[in-house]
C-alpha cells in the first residue's frame, strides 16, 4: 500500500500549515505510519521564505525542529499529488476549490479540524498573524489534537 500523501493549507505558508507540517510529521514518525506530509499557503507572497520566527520559536519550545521549513504556494497540481487536502480555514478551502480540476477534487477538500476531537470553538485553526504568543501556543495546542486525530484514523483504515 502507498503511502498516503497529505496537503496541509493555510494563506501564506508560515504560521499555520508549517506547522501543523513539522507536529504532524513527527506524530506521523512516532507512530510508524508511512506518509508524506507537505504543507502550502493560498497566496505565494512568502515563497522560499522560512517560518514565522513565532511560530518557530513556539515548536521549538515544544521540542520540535522547525529549521526545515520554507514557503510554497499551493497550486492546482497539489490535486494530482496528495490524497488528503487540508484547509486550517474556510477561506483557504474555498481558494483550494477554486483551483480544483474537478468536481470530485473539491469535494476532496476538507477542513484540517474535521480531524479534532474538540471542535467546541469551531472548525478553523485561526490565524495567530497578528496577536501575540499566546495566540500561537494556542495555535499550537489545537494542531497537537488535531494530528493526535488525524494519526488515529490513518492508524484505524
Amino acid at each position: 500500500m502507498a503511502p498516503t500523501r497529505i496537503a496541509l493549507v493555510c494563506l501564506g505558508n508560515i504560521c499555520r500549515s508549517p506547522t501543523a507540517h513539522v507536529v504532524l510529521e513527527q506524530r506521523l514518525a512516532d507512530a510508524g505510519i508511512d506518509a508524506e506530509v507537505a504543507s502550502a499557503g493560498t497566496g505565494g507572497w512568502h515563497e522560499g521564505e522560512p517560518m514565522d520566527p513565532r511560530s518557530a520559536a513556539v515548536l521549538r519550545e515544544a521540542g520540535y525542529d522547525p529549521s526545515r521549513h520554507r514557503a510554497r504556494t499551493f497550486t492546482r497540481d497539489w490535486f494530482v499529488e496528495h490524497d488528503l487536502l487540508l484547509a486550517m480555514d474556510h477561506a483557504n478551502a474555498a481558494d483550494m476549490r477554486e483551483l480544483a480540476p474537478t468536481v470530485e477534487d473539491e469535494a476532496r477538500v476538507v477542513m484540517f479540524r474535521s480531524f479534532d476531537p474538540d471542535t467546541s470553538d469551531g472548525d478553523e485553526v485561526p490565524d495567530p498573524w497578528y496577536g501575540g504568543p499566546d495566540g500561537f501556543r494556542h495555535v499550537l495546542e489545537l494542531i497537537e489534537r488535531t494530528c493526535d486525530g488525524i494519526v488515529a484514523h490513518l492508524a484505524a483504515r
